[in-house]
């Protein structure tokens, strides 16, 4: 975990909502000189620390609105530094909790170097990355009516199994085949709900593949040299790592993708795991699904993943080819060669 250690002259705390924001501004004494609440606008908060902007850093935890300030930050060359939400649960404790008190902690834990540091994701790749998490979104509610229509199959016990009817050509009359009305109504539904997703998600695909070629072309098709990685996983990928500089070392990077369960101690004693949810859970899940299509028609691949079986278990063998995997991402893309599955598997092996 990273904090942030810099000195300043003033240190400003923002505990941010929606519609309001309240400021804590200590100076290097640890002394407040503003403490109020004030509404979010940047005009309002820009004269608010005017009078202390020089050598002056603002934080804020980690939340859905931080965008405006980060990006108002670096307009007007003031620093800014983004909290870890799981992180900067100090904030949370105590006796009482409110906004006055939230933002005068984030202060001092600016001031003290105890101010836990998520990553500010620039602005040119952010939207982008959002995009694709909505359309991964969307994918996730498409599948949920697949299986809403497979499940209703099985509760009326039709005869022959429906196939694969995540492809429109294999769907046929599927509707035609629940003989009561008010069920065959409701599949119905599902169906026309499944064709406005595939058009949109279509048209989404095409949009993304488009601007993730203007944002990082070499990255994007080192990424797509994976087998079973295509334009879905590789763009996941891309956008959610988006600079590889950022991790100082491959065990850094793996943490960050949750490729890796942190060990609980104390006295010696293992206490089992902890910090499963601290991390990227999109490159969590890329890495997991990279792996299972990069076994499908790969037998060199499968004679692997059958020795780590034998070892490990089908779960486990699996997470370490996805770690592996893992790390062998971060050395592609810091040294701008593409995927090597010879030696790939001859490493995990």
């Amino acid at each position: 975990m990273r904090f942030y250690t810099k000195q300043h002259q003033f240190y400003c705390g923002v505990d941010l909502h929606a519609n309001a924001m309240y400021v804590c501004i200590l100076n290097g004494g640890g002394e407040i000189v503003v403490h109020r609440n004030i509404p979010t606008r940047p005009k309002v908060f820009l004269r608010l620390i005017k009078p202390y902007r020089d050598n002056l850093v603002v934080g804020c935890e980690c939340m859905f609105t931080w965008y405006w300030l980060a990006d108002l930050c670096a307009k007007e060359g003031i620093d800014f530094a983004l909290g870890h939400a799981l992180y900067m649960r100090a904030i949370h404790g105590g006796k009482a909790k409110n906004d006055r008190i939230d933002s005068h902690k984030i202060a001092v834990l600016l001031r003290g170097g105890s101010f836990p540091l998520a990553y500010t994701y620039p602005r040119p790749m952010r939207a982008a990355r959002d995009l694709l998490r909505r359309r991964n979104h969307l994918a996730r509610k498409r599948a949920e009516l697949y299986a809403h229509i497979q499940n209703t199959a099985s509760q009326y016990n039709l005869g022959e199994p429906l196939g694969r009817i995540a492809k429109p050509s294999e769907r046929g009359d599927l509707a035609a085949r629940f003989a009561d009305p008010v069920v065959r109504k409701m599949v119905e539904v599902d169906l026309s709900v499944i064709e406005h997703y595939e058009k949109l998600l279509d048209s989404l695909e095409r949009q993304l593949e488009k601007i993730a070629t203007g944002h990082d072309p070499v990255s994007l098709a080192l990424l797509k040299s994976i087998p079973g990685v295509g334009k879905i996983l590789g763009m996941v990928m891309l956008y959610e790592i988006e600079d590889i500089s950022r991790f100082p070392r491959e065990q850094n990077f793996a943490s960050y993708c949750r490729l890796v369960k942190p060990a609980k101690q104390s006295n010696g004693k293992s206490y089992g795991h902890s910090g499963k949810k601290i991390g990227n859970g999109h490159l969590r899940w890329a890495f997991g699904e990279a792996v299972v299509l990069m076994l499908k028609g790969n037998p060199n691949a499968q004679r692997v993943l059958q020795k780590l079986s034998s070892k490990h278990g089908k779960g486990k063998a699996l997470a370490i080819l996805a770690h592996r995997l893992g790390r062998a991402v971060y050395y592609m893309l810091k040294n701008q060669v593409p995927f090597d599955q010879e030696r790939f598997l001859r490493k995990v092996a």
